[in-house]
C-alpha cells in the first residue's frame, strides 16, 4: 500500500475508517505502523496545551512544578518525608516565582525539605527537578526526575512528549498549502483537526482573559515581592480615556495588557497565551478589539484557534520556554500569536495571517529572559504591554501588504530556536545577567539612600 500525504492530512478522521481500507499485499499492523511512524515525526498535540487555565505568576516556575508535586504526591502515598531538589534556571529564579511555596502547599502536610542548586544545570533541560520520597528510617523509597519545559508542561526527557498528537501538520508551509487546496482558513483547519468540545474550552479560556482584563483595571496597590513595584493598569487605563483616536487605542491596549500581566505578577486567574510571563499580550489585543471594534465573541473565539496554532508550530519547532531560548519564546511568541488573530479579524488572507505572525516574532529575535530578583515583574509587566502594541503594528504592516514575504514564518521560527541557543545561559531566566544584574543594583543603592 502506497500511502498519500493527503491522506495522512485527514488524521484523525482517516484513522477512523483505516480498517476498511482496501489492501492486499498489506496487513493491517503493517498499516498501522507506518502511520504512526509518519505521525510521530509529523504531528503537533492539541491547541489546549497551549491555553491552560492557571494561577501565576509562572507558567514554568509555577505551574510545572505545581503539577509535578500533585504527580508525585498522588503516586507516592505513605512516605514520611520528601526532599525536592531544583536545579539551574528553578533554582535561581524560584523564590521570586515562588517555585518553594507551590511545591510546599502542594505537598502539605507531609514534611519537605527543599534544596537549592543553581549552579548545577542538568544535561537535559536548564529548568530540572528532583523529588525524593522517604521513609520513617530516612530511607529514599522513590526518586523522580522531570523537567518543566515551557507552558506548564513537565516531561521526564526535556523534550516534548506530545500526549494528544491531533494535527497532521507540522510546518505552516504545509497548513497554508491544505488552506490553499481546500479554500478554507486557519481557524477552520484548526477545526478540522480538534475534538467537539474543542470550542467549548475555548469560550471558557476566552471568558478567563476578560475576566483577568477587567480584574486588572480595578486593581490598585503594590505587587508582591521585594520590588514593592505599583500597579500601573488602573490609572493607565483611566488616563487612557481622555485620548482620541489611534492614540486611545494604543493607550488601552497598554491598559489591557498591564492588566493582566499584573494580575499574573500577583498570582491571579489566568491564561498561559502560550505561557504566563507572556500572558498579557494576546487577551489585550483581543479585548481592545471587541470593545473597540464591535467584534463578536465568535469571531474572537476563532482568532484565539488561529492564534493558539501559531504558538503550537512555534512550540513544536522551537521553544516558549524562556529558560530555553529567552523571552523572544515567550513574548515574542504571544506578539505572533496575537498579530495572526488581529490579521484574521480584520479579514487578512491565510497568506497576510503568516506574515503577520512571522513579524510578530521577526522583531524580537535575540530577546533575553531577564528578570529582577526572579520575580514576573520587571521587565516583563512592560513586555507584553510592547508585545500587544507590535502586534497591532505587525497586523497593520501586514494587511497594507499581499502576503507575500521573502523570510516565511518557518524560516523565522527556525531562527528564533538558533538564535535562542546561541544565547549565552546566564541571559536564559537566571537573574544573573542583563537587567537583572543592574536592575539588582540600582535597587540596593536606592535602599541604602533611604
Amino acid at each position: 500500500m502506497i500511502m498519500k500525504l493527503d491522506i495522512l492530512r485527514g488524521w484523525p478522521r482517516w484513522l477512523n475508517g483505516l480498517h476498511k481500507s482496501n489492501t492486499s499485499n498489506e496487513t493491517l499492523p503493517g498499516i498501522f505502523f507506518k502511520a504512526g511512524f509518519f505521525f510521530y515525526l509529523y504531528s503537533m498535540e492539541s491547541i489546549k496545551e497551549i491555553y491552560k487555565i492557571g494561577y501565576g505568576p509562572s507558567s514554568s516556575h509555577t505551574m510545572a512544578p505545581r503539577k509535578a508535586a500533585e504527580k508525585f504526591k498522588k503516586g507516592n502515598p505513605g512516605i514520611t518525608k520528601i526532599c525536592v531538589t531544583l536545579y539551574g534556571s528553578l533554582a535561581l529564579t524560584g523564590k521570586g516565582h515562588m517555585t518553594d511555596r507551590t511545591i510546599l502547599d502542594i505537598l502539605h502536610p507531609t514534611p519537605v525539605e527543599i534544596i537549592w542548586k543553581p549552579e548545577t544545570f542538568l544535561p537535559l533541560h536548564p529548568n530540572g527537578m528532583k523529588f525524593e520520597g522517604l521513609d520513617k528510617a530516612g530511607n529514599i523509597r522513590s526518586e523522580w526526575t522531570t523537567y518543566s519545559i515551557g507552558g506548564g508542561d513537565i516531561s521526564d526527557t526535556g523534550k516534548r512528549d506530545p500526549s494528544d498528537r491531533i494535527y497532521s501538520m507540522k510546518t505552516m508551509k504545509d497548513i497554508l498549502e491544505w488552506c490553499e487546496q481546500n479554500g478554507r482558513t486557519f481557524w477552520e483547519f484548526v477545526e478540522d483537526h480538534e475534538p467537539p468540545d474543542f470550542w467549548d474550552h475555548l469560550s471558557e479560556v476566552w471568558k478567563v482573559m476578560q475576566e483577568a482584563v477587567e480584574r486588572g483595571l480595578e486593581a490598585e496597590g503594590v505587587l508582591p515581592g521585594i520590588l514593592n513595584l505599583p500597579r500601573k493598569a488602573s490609572s493607565s487605563y483611566i488616563k487612557a480615556k481622555s485620548y482620541k483616536g489611534t492614540l486611545s487605542r494604543r493607550a488601552f491596549v497598554f491598559a489591557y495588557a498591564l492588566a493582566v500581566s499584573e494580575e499574573n505578577a500577583a498570582g491571579g486567574k489566568i491564561v498561559t497565551a502560550p505561557t504566563c510571563g507572556s500572558c498579557g499580550v494576546v487577551p489585550a489585543v483581543l479585548y481592545l478589539l471587541k470593545t473597540s471594534y464591535d467584534f463578536t465573541d465568535k469571531k474572537i473565539i476563532r482568532a484565539l484557534a488561529t492564534a493558539g496554532l501559531i504558538g503550537n508550530l512555534i512550540k513544536t519547532n522551537a521553544s516558549i520556554s524562556g529558560a530555553e531560548v529567552g523571552c523572544q519564546g515567550e513574548v515574542g511568541s504571544a506578539c505572533s500569536m496575537a498579530a495572526a488573530a488581529a490579521e484574521q479579524l480584520f479579514g487578512g488572507t491565510p497568506g497576510q495571517v503568516e506574515y503577520a505572525a512571522s513579524i510578530g516574532m521577526e522583531h524580537f529575535l535575540g530577546l533575553t529572559c531577564d528578570p529582577i530578583y526572579g520575580l514576573v515583574q520587571i521587565p516583563c509587566i512592560e513586555r507584553n504591554a510592547f508585545g500587544a502594541a507590535r502586534a497591532l503594528d505587525a497586523n497593520m504592516y501586514s494587511m497594507l501588504s499581499d502576503g507575500h514575504h521573502i523570510i516565511s514564518f518557518d524560516t523565522v521560527i527556525k531562527a528564533m530556536n538558533q538564535t535562542g541557543h546561541d544565547i549565552p545561559r546566564i541571559y536564559k531566566e537566571t537573574a544573573e545577567g542583563g537587567l537583572a544584574v543592574f536592575g539588582k543594583k540600582k535597587i540596593r543603592e536606592k535602599k541604602s539612600n533611604l
